[in-house]
């Protein structure tokens, strides 16, 4: 097996700080040097996105089974009367109760989310409920103890957090856990614990136990009550009774933005830190202080605005956040690494990424000869390269120009096959955003970016009253008969547009011809998954076959896109119906 590694083994142990890491080298080595641990590795990101899109790169290079846990921001703003969607409070309670267990796993946060105080480690376990099939539990007894954890009871359960009775079943939505569970008791014992369908409400895989976490960080039993309301009593001067966070909290409702009032439920917060052992390694922007003071200065311009309301006072921000200063110290006792993309200044603690920018490659369609860099640049480099794009159709166009360039090119799945392949040119399904070589691995990595320019932006499915023919010509301005690539079903020939019935309405759609006369007819609420054929030569474009080998690991994603249509079409259709009264 060849593998690529961009770090030796020797600099990792006392490392502090990494220069140059560019667009996907970035993620390569920090997972290299995750994997080195046999302890958390924790990876603060800049922000949200870059989060999600250091999740997605390093679950690229994962070839080790390493686990990956995104840490979720709440998502709201500073002192919201909003509080985080269920799935997100979901999310992180797992994350945090799995991590009190030491073990080898990458966990991905923003630097913002360190700001935001945590309930004390132990709640969570005080909190949780272990069900096995076969011991003895009390209906009602599993109601009183569900309630006590903060879960509602609804008539059917269709969110985290809630729980429904029907006789001898109970269902509950647990925190944790990506479908719901059904209990059902006889005898005052545990019969059989199923996972059920939301939509269906049918009954689906038997499991033999599950562990059911708390609803939320912030607890709404009677004894959290009581402490809450004497803690507001001492925080706040005057009458708590014109408070309606006072009054909704009192009776047990958690009012929107309840989260802003943690520290008052607890004798003692936690950080994210605290949920970790001591051996933790933590990788840091080299400019963690600046993002941090940014996202400071956003809370305290909020607690201004909103600070002077009787009905809602707030904690200063000095109670409801840990400010800069605590997590500069908590951050001392850790091991961290500095992550940046420009060269840092190197001692026998740092280290510059040997990695570099492609030079131009872009292929220029109204010149003589449109790739004419792209094959300098694939005649003067010395090593391997791994060409990605962002779908299956995207992968199949750089696949069929590259080799009308008498490349041998190979199509795989993964890194750990490219790390095996023994050609010099493979294509891949990525989520890269930027091309980088490395010298340290001697490989490349080219983008469709880096090769057809940049990509046009996604469009969200919005339904408006547009002429169809309006947003083709903002699409790409097509002739019948122009090549397009579709994201799933590869290069076809545009035929023009088509009405045709569905249900009791007439719909626009895309007629769209591929190899051997196959036909697909994608709706205009779609156009989003179509793209101008970016080619040297159009007139010569390959044409796919639809249903060939080729797809056939991508029928998954086109049914989940013709399912996403389909919803979309019967959710226009249901609002049409309404209007109609």
């Amino acid at each position: 097996m060849i593998n690529f590694p961009i770090l030796s083994n020797n600099k990792v142990k006392d490392l502090n700080s990494i220069g140059r890491a560019i667009g996907p080298s970035n993620a390569l080595i920090l997972y290299e040097i995750a994997i080195s641990k046999n302890n958390p590795v924790i990876i603060l990101a800049e922000n949200t996105q870059h989060a999600e899109q250091l999740k997605d790169e390093i679950t690229f290079f994962n070839k080790d089974d390493c686990p990956i846990d995104l840490f979720p921001e709440w998502e709201t703003l500073p002192y919201d009367s909003f509080s985080p969607h269920q799935d997100i409070i979901s999310n992180r309670l797992t994350i945090l109760s799995n991590q009190i267990k030491s073990q080898r796993r990458i966990i991905i946060l923003s630097a913002s989310a360190l700001l935001n105080k945590l309930p004390p480690c132990k709640y969570i376990n005080s909190h949780s409920l272990s069900l096995d099939v076969g011991h003895e539990l009390k209906h009602q007894d599993l109601a009183n103890r569900l309630v006590h954890n903060g879960y509602r009871k609804v008539a059917q359960v269709e969110d985290h957090g809630e729980f429904a009775t029907r006789g001898s079943l109970l269902d509950i939505f647990p925190m944790g856990t990506t479908k719901p569970i059904r209990v059902e008791i006889y005898d005052s014992e545990i019969e059989s614990l199923r996972y059920f369908n939301v939509d269906s409400q049918l009954s689906e895989k038997l499991v033999k136990s599950v562990v059911i976490l708390p609803a939320n960080e912030i607890p709404l039993d009677e004894d959290s009550i009581r402490y809450f309301r004497q803690r507001y009593r001492e925080r706040f001067e005057g009458a708590p009774s014109q408070s309606r966070v006072y009054n909704e909290i009192s009776n047990g409702i958690a009012h929107g933005g309840i989260e802003y009032y943690l520290p008052l439920f607890y004798k003692k917060t936690t950080n994210f830190f605290d949920y970790f052992n001591k051996n933790i390694t933590v990788f840091a922007p080299n400019n963690l202080e600046e993002i941090l003071a940014i996202y400071w200065e956003d809370i305290l311009s909020r607690y201004k605005l909103h600070g002077h309301n009787i009905e809602k006072p707030l904690l200063e921000p000095s109670e409801a956040f840990i400010d800069i200063d605590a997590i500069k110290k908590i951050l001392k006792n850790k091991a961290v690494i500095n992550y940046s993309q420009v060269t840092v200044n190197e001692n026998k603690n740092t280290i510059n990424l040997k990695t570099k920018l492609p030079p131009p490659i872009k292929i220029k369609v109204q010149h003589k000869e449109p790739s004419a860099e792209l094959k300098r640049f694939l005649k003067n480099y010395n090593g391997k390269i791994l060409f990605t794009a962002d779908s299956a159709g995207h992968r199949e166009l750089i696949y069929d120009y590259l080799s009308n360039l008498q490349l041998s090119i190979k199509r795989i799945e993964n890194w750990a096959e490219f790390c095996k392949l023994k050609f010099d040119y493979a294509v891949t399904i990525a989520p890269f955003q930027e091309s980088v070589l490395i010298a340290n691995a001697n490989i490349a990595i080219i983008t469709e970016q880096q090769i057809f320019g940049d990509k046009p932006k996604q469009r969200h499915h919005k339904y408006n009253n547009r002429d169809p023919e309006t947003i083709i010509k903002q699409l790409t301005d097509l002739t019948i008969g122009a090549p397009v690539v579709h994201i799933v079903y590869g290069i076809g020939r545009f035929q023009g547009l088509i009405k045709l019935k569905y249900s009791d309405y007439m719909e626009e759609f895309l007629h769209l011809e591929y190899a051997e006369g196959d036909k697909l007819y994608v709706p205009v609420h779609a156009l989003d998954l179509i793209s101008r054929y970016t080619g040297s030569s159009p007139e010569h474009a390959p044409l796919h076959r639809l249903g060939s080998d080729q797809w056939s690991k991508a029928k998954k994603r086109a049914i989940k896109k013709i399912y996403d249509v389909a919803a979309e079409l019967l959710d226009v259709y249901a609002r049409r119906a309404a209007k109609k009264g």
